[in-house]
């Protein structure tokens, strides 16, 4: 078992940064993970909007630009640096781990992901 956890979700302003946090613990030394991160605001789908997996960040168009993955092997954390945020960015956020993949594997799918953590509230006012 995988277990993760976000922090960092906070309200801020149109254009202000967050960064959010996602620490791994558990099996996370059997053999390593993939780290996505996803958002989603009432009546909507979650939905992807960046990943990391061995050195190769994947972003969504929306946020390429603005948002920045980056990873702390020793704190075994996933960071998320959002900047320029935007009131579309409003959403709870949610981190994801499933083994390092290969190919053309669907990453950008929910059900692709094994591991979930419990989100973090991201609130931008216009």
């Amino acid at each position: 078992q995988v277990r993760l956890v976000e922090s960092g979700g906070a309200l801020v302003q149109a254009g202000d940064s967050l960064r959010l946090s996602c620490a791994a613990s558990g099996r996370t030394g059997a053999y390593d993970y993939a780290v996505g991160w996803f958002r989603q605001s009432p009546g909507k789908e979650r939905e992807f909007v960046a990943a990391l997996n061995w050195n190769e960040r994947y972003y969504v168009d929306s946020v390429k630009g603005r948002f920045t993955l980056s990873k702390d092997n020793v704190k075994n954390t996933v960071y998320l640096q959002m900047n320029s945020l935007e009131p579309e960015d409003t959403a709870v956020y949610y981190c994801a781990a499933t083994p390092l993949f290969t190919g053309s594997y669907e990453f950008r799918r929910t059900t692709s992901w094994e591991y979930w953590g419990q989100g973090t509230q991201v609130t931008v006012s216009s």
